[in-house]
């Protein structure tokens, strides 16, 4: 069995058992990597860089051709297709699997959407019915539009998709309750495109929409850990991937 490293990528093509799936994503894709390693599951992929890089422009459709726009996101995409001997996404012939788009912390600060509420209140302070109003949805599909670009394309040349949402773990600094708005229509927008969603919060969380600690990185305010990434390779096989 070979696969690729989490977090860098390897040279040549692949030798042993052949891959289940392509792994594409930000640093949320590294627990899913790790556990595939221990749950001796074949795939190739990895991260391509952190989650703030994935809800930019991160990338371009030329002719049909997607590149990304950081180098060495880029150098990694190129050296994860080189494994399937292929040049274009479209010419892996097994499912694509990632989280881009989906790690929606840095989209949910406080700040950003203070302009919406109403008094300096936090966490109250919006309009009735803001977080579930046409206007917010119209917002956050705008703000995640590039990552929304990126899943219509895999979907339309990739044989099957599947986006990861991330663990729910939301820093200081940031509004809950704007994130869990912000991941359901992304959630909802995705789907729209074709992609199917892998959704571990109804064995990873508690009572309160918040991330167990046994499936939260400790060293880390946003992670999962290899135990998450277990919870989601082991949705992934479910579905026959």
């Amino acid at each position: 069995m070979t696969h690729s490293s989490t977090t860098t990528a390897p040279t040549g093509l692949p030798a042993g058992p052949p891959a289940r799936f392509l792994l594409l994503g930000d640093c949320h894709a590294g627990p899913i990597g790790r556990a595939g390693r221990a749950m001796r599951v074949p795939f190739h992929g990895g991260p391509l860089g952190v989650g703030r890089d994935f809800v930019t422009d991160f990338a371009r459709l030329t002719d049909g051709r997607l590149t990304f726009r950081g180098p060495l996101a880029q150098k990694l995409y190129r050296d994860h297709l080189a494994r399937f001997g292929a040049r274009e996404l479209g010419e892996v012939p097994v499912p694509l699997v990632s989280t881009f788009g989906c790690a929606l912390t840095s989209l949910a600060g406080v700040e950003l959407w203070r302009v919406h509420r109403v008094g300096d209140g936090f966490p109250e302070g919006f309009p009735d019915g803001f977080l579930e109003s046409p206007f917010f949805r119209t917002l956050a599909r705008a703000l995640t539009r590039h990552a929304l670009e990126f899943y219509r394309h895999a979907v339309e040349v990739s044989p099957r998709v599947v986006a990861v949402l991330p663990p729910q773990r939301v820093p200081e600094g940031a509004d809950p309750a704007v994130f869990a708005a912000l991941q359901e229509t992304v959630r909802e927008a995705v789907e729209e495109c074709g992609a199917e969603i892998v959704d571990p919060r109804p064995k990873a969380t508690d009572e309160h929409g918040r991330q167990r600690p046994e499936f939260s990185d400790p060293d880390s305010p946003l992670h999962g850990n290899v135990a998450f990434g277990r919870l989601i390779v082991a949705d992934l096989l479910d579905r026959g991937l």
